[in-house]
């Protein structure tokens, strides 16, 4: 039979009958905006690093100064400038805590058998004999909860602000603006030391002093996406719907700026650390008995050339707070933020 006269079989001929439930068929479990972003934030080595050294500090922050029976504000002067003695490691000549220090002209002293001390400090203690190990822990405490205020107070103002400015506009945004304007022209450590004299250093007026203008940028931001956000169709079919202004900030837009708030919060926490560091460190921060991180590094600092530990400490304990901020900030903004989405 040749080529042409090959006949090919009816079956091939026939309408196909597919499983329209295969077909149709979801392999991968549908998910949320938060479920995806978290997704995200997993595969970032950096940021779930970040976040449980971050966890593991908030700990020690809430629970250090518990651990031991040495508060942070006794004062045992016999016991002064103590260097680190820590049970166990203390056999181990490599690190430092074996409570030996190396004096200015190089030699190489035990307070602890000099004083016959058979306590064991941690960290070390300061110049007045207050144990270190409290200190820092406590002062990481207070560091954290003014920081962590600041911001959360920049948050509610700033979105409150932000949003009232971009979705009316007009006159009511140019107004506001020029006040932003205003504030924005004034240096901010003039604003922070007058507020700081004008008060006392304290807690409460640190925390006012950062909210006088840590809300700015805050609210330039939410200004803009509110801007954006107002001319799209479910805003445009909320008000069809007759539905208030208020309600459609609050219900509509709000949500939908969510991750950029988050954002913009998680990088405000370490500034806010930072420059209240910086307050203590200029000696306008929290007063004796009370310590932050700063006053606990311009401490250190007096003594750092015959004690360095006493500042060593704590500026690794505030570095490692804001590299680890900073790096969940950074995941969170890949996550989170559309524009950063692969």
């Amino acid at each position: 039979m040749s080529l042409h006269e090959e006949k090919l079989p009816k079956e091939l001929f026939e309408p196909a009958s597919p499983d329209h439930k295969e077909a149709e068929k979801i392999e991968r479990k549908s998910l949320n905006y938060w479920q995806d972003a978290w997704l995200r934030i997993r595969k970032n080595k950096g940021a779930v690093i970040s976040l449980v050294v971050l966890l593991l500090l908030t700990l020690l922050a809430l629970f250090g100064p518990m651990m031991n029976d040495k508060p942070y504000y006794k004062q045992y002067t016999p016991h002064a400038n103590l260097p680190p003695r820590v049970p166990v490691l203390e056999n181990v000549k490599w690190l430092p805590f074996d409570g030996v220090r190396t004096t200015q002209s190089g030699n190489v002293v035990n307070p602890y058998e000099e004083k016959q001390i058979n306590d064991y400090y941690w960290f070390g203690t300061d110049n007045l004999g207050r144990d270190l190990w409290s200190r820092v822990w406590k002062g990481s405490q207070i560091s954290l909860m003014i920081a962590v205020l600041a911001a959360l107070i920049d948050l509610v103002i700033g979105v409150i602000y932000g949003a009232i400015s971009g979705y009316f506009g007009g006159r009511i945004d140019n107004i506001m603006q020029r006040i932003i304007e205003i504030l924005m022209g004034i240096p901010n450590l003039v604003i922070v030391i007058l507020m700081i004299i004008l008060f006392k250093p304290g807690f409460g007026p640190i925390i006012l002093a950062l909210t006088i203008t840590g809300w700015i940028n805050m609210a330039r931001v939410v200004r803009a996406q509110v801007m954006k956000m107002k001319e799209q169709e479910f805003v445009l079919a909320s008000r069809t719907l007759g539905l208030g202004h208020a309600k459609i900030i609050s219900k509509h837009m709000l949500p939908n700026l969510a991750g950029v708030m988050i954002i913009n919060t998680m990088f405000t926490i370490p500034s806010a650390i930072f420059f209240e560091a910086f307050l203590s460190f200029i000696g306008l921060g929290l007063q004796d008995p009370l310590a932050s991180l700063g006053t606990l590094i311009d401490d250190g600092f007096k003594v750092m050339l015959a004690y360095p530990t006493q500042m060593i400490f704590p500026a690794i304990v505030i570095s490692v707070i804001m590299i680890a901020f900073n790096l969940i900030a950074d995941g969170l903004r890949d996550a989170l933020d559309p524009k950063m989405r692969d």
